[in-house]
């Protein structure tokens, strides 16, 4: 966790305009697709800046109208002039997948908020988090008060990551708001449908063996992104899902129809321990129903696609 001893509570610019005087300025740390849909939603009044570790981006992002600013969250050196850069801050980077990082630290979320208190302080900061935090819960219903319980290491870094941003929030005086976020879709998202896998024919659990998945559109998250950062209470988690609640198998199954593919085939646990790579078998390991009701109440986000049958029709 960070230390209150870096977080500067009274860091305002001497003679700053006040900020309905300002154009309001959104930095996108991870600005990958989610990213750039979200800055495809956002009205001309808002000045989108970027942060990105690739120089070979830079001209794509200038041509979306985006402003980048090449640095790394593992080279923190390079970040200390994103302080003050942002009225309000989308963190979607993930954590490193290192094995020799400690599996429960998130040393990028670190970085950035070491960044973000040298001076000032963004109004709102939302960070993209995971559902998997949450662990196996036997396929019962789940709201935000839920402990977390994560098993695996990416998970850990996400709860380390989530504690970093709230302790932020709290101390620092910024809206920070957690956003808990499924599976994602979109057919203009690379490997953003069950095609491809459908094509394969990898099998899927038979029903008995099978878990619940939770998805969202990634157009959907990307304005559920721009709710949290505009309407999100402080210090608050919300589950950014749609309605949908199916089995994994099931899932594929409702794809493989609307595609004209055959279903995939149906195996128990043991025999997927055999077949299928340790990372689809993690996902495998994991049963959750997401309650989204903060984000259709408390965010009033209307759901573009509030089923994947939906989703996945219009894809």
């Amino acid at each position: 966790m960070i230390s209150a001893s870096f977080v500067n509570l009274h860091a305002a610019r001497p003679g700053a305009l006040p900020s309905r005087f300002r154009r309001q300025r959104l930095l996108i740390v991870g600005c990958g697709d989610v990213g750039l849909r979200v800055a495809r939603e956002l009205p001309p009044r808002v000045r989108v800046l970027a942060l990105t570790s690739s120089p070979e981006r830079v001209d794509g992002l200038r041509q979306r109208g985006i402003t980048p600013l090449v640095g790394n969250l593992d080279q923190p050196g390079d970040l200390r002039r994103l302080a003050a850069l942002g009225n309000r801050v989308l963190h979607l980077a993930p954590p490193p997948q290192d094995a020799a990082v400690d599996p429960r630290r998130d040393p990028r979320t670190r970085a950035l908020l070491r960044a973000l208190a040298l001076r000032g302080a963004p109004q709102a900061l939302v960070y993209g988090s995971t559902s998997g935090v949450y662990g196996d819960c036997g396929g019962a219903w789940v709201q935000e008060t839920r402990a977390v319980a994560a098993h695996t290491a990416r998970a850990q870094r996400r709860v380390d990551a989530e504690q970093q941003v709230r302790f932020y929030g709290r101390h620092a005086g910024v809206a920070a708001h957690i956003l808990r976020i499924p599976g994602i879709y979109a057919s203009d998202r690379e490997g953003g449908t069950p095609r491809g896998r459908l094509l394969k024919g990898t099998p899927v659990l038979r029903s008995q063996d099978d878990v619940y998945t939770n998805h969202v559109h990634a157009d959907d998250l990307a304005r559920a992104c721009i709710a949290a950062l505009w309407r999100g209470r402080a210090q608050r988690i919300t589950h950014a899902c749609d309605d949908t609640e199916l089995k994994m198998g099931d899932y594929f199954d409702l794809a493989a129809d609307l595609y004209g593919l055959p279903r995939p085939p149906r195996i128990d646990r043991a025999s997927a321990e055999v077949q299928l790579p340790p990372m689809m078998l993690s996902f495998m390991s994991e049963s959750r129903r997401l309650d989204n009701q903060r984000l259709k109440q408390e965010l009033r986000l209307r759901l573009r696609y509030p089923s994947v049958a939906e989703g996945l029709r219009g894809a």
